[in-house]
């Protein structure tokens, strides 16, 4: 689903490092995206690409000692630089945040209904009664049965697919305008992933929420995004349609991440996995190269001596940073323009 009115979020060139005893690290490097409203955007990499440090940042949830530049815009109000109070405001309420492990974010002594309750009566004035009501309506629209019931219930008492819906009752409890999903998949069994995805489309479908889902498994991208962003080394190194991506991949980086996929009837026991030498490299600061050269098998002397621009590469918005991009079939929107 995907709309051609103006970005409900926009960040542009947005840059990340960090000071450590060591010296520098630089964690995202120009990043630039948009989410449209009712559009769900999946970000994939390997751990250490940046997705989550550039998820963090857009609400300013980073310690203090990260140096952020760039822009961030939420309808047009910008976020990065904005003042404590301001952004304490729109989180909650404008933005929200579903973590990895909810028993990690949720309180041990807190029931689920009292933690739902608190971002109610902060952000919308609610009383504790009214907060306790609409609590249960909360638990019921993602799915938890015998809502009345588990609303008094602990953490600990809950399944963690229960757990994870919990969290996605606190985050949507305000009608956020974008929801930022932190590998929300991660630990759970296949058929309870199932039931979050589902979830996470019907608040897409009812509530109009932009959602950025940021995870390494394709096939949860695969299942539920309708654009994909690729990073790596803490650049946009793809962005895509899904069904584009995933057909005419067009990055090296990409190519290799879906071949290290398993695929029905290819690895049943016959084929290896195909994987990607070497490892994600930790950068003091961004060279002007490929940063994936090192470990690319197409990699020369032009892709270590400059960065690739993004470029478009064919297609309806499907551009990559590569100076030697994957040769694929024309894709039907290329067939379209001859």
């Amino acid at each position: 689903m995907t709309t051609a009115s103006a970005p409900v979020l926009e960040i542009r060139d947005l840059s990340v490092s960090f000071p450590t005893e060591t010296g520098t690290v630089s964690a995202v490097d120009a990043v630039s995206l948009d989410l449209a409203a009712g559009e769900i955007v999946g970000m994939v990499g390997e751990s250490g690409c940046g997705k989550s440090v550039t998820a963090m940042s857009i609400a300013g949830l980073l310690p203090g000692s990260a140096r952020v530049t760039g822009s961030v815009r939420l309808d047009g109000t910008q976020l990065v630089g904005a003042r404590e109070s301001d952004l304490r405001r729109v989180r909650g309420r404008e933005i929200a945040y579903i973590f990895q492990e909810p028993m990690t974010s949720l309180n041990p002594v807190l029931t689920v209904g009292r933690q739902i309750g608190e971002v109610l009566q902060v952000h919308e004035r609610m009383s504790r009664r009214a907060a306790r009501a609409r609590a249960v309506e909360l638990l019921t629209l993602v799915g938890i049965p015998s809502a009345a019931q588990r609303v008094d219930n602990y953490p600990h008492q809950l399944s963690g697919g229960m757990r994870q819906r919990v969290m996605i009752a606190m985050a949507v409890a305000c009608g956020p305008k974008v929801l930022v999903a932190d590998e929300p998949t991660t630990a759970l069994d296949v058929t309870v992933q199932a039931g979050i995805l589902q979830v996470l489309r019907d608040l897409r479908d009812r509530l109009g929420t932009s959602v950025l889902i940021i995870t390494h498994d394709l096939g949860v991208i695969a299942d539920i995004a309708d654009r994909v962003v690729v990073m790596y080394a803490g650049r946009v190194v793809e962005r895509a349609p899904v069904d584009d991506l995933f057909a005419h991949p067009r990055h090296r980086y990409t190519a290799g991440l879906l071949s290290a996929s398993p695929q029905p009837g290819r690895h049943a026991g016959t084929d290896r996995l195909t994987e990607i030498p070497g490892l994600v490299p930790v950068l003091a600061s961004q060279p002007d190269a490929c940063t994936f050269a090192d470990r690319c098998p197409a990699a020369d002397e032009q892709c270590r001596a400059a960065a690739p621009p993004l470029e478009d590469v064919g297609g309806a918005d499907h551009v990559a940073a590569c100076w030697h991009p994957c040769v694929t079939a024309p894709t039907a929107a290329q067939e379209a323009n001859r």
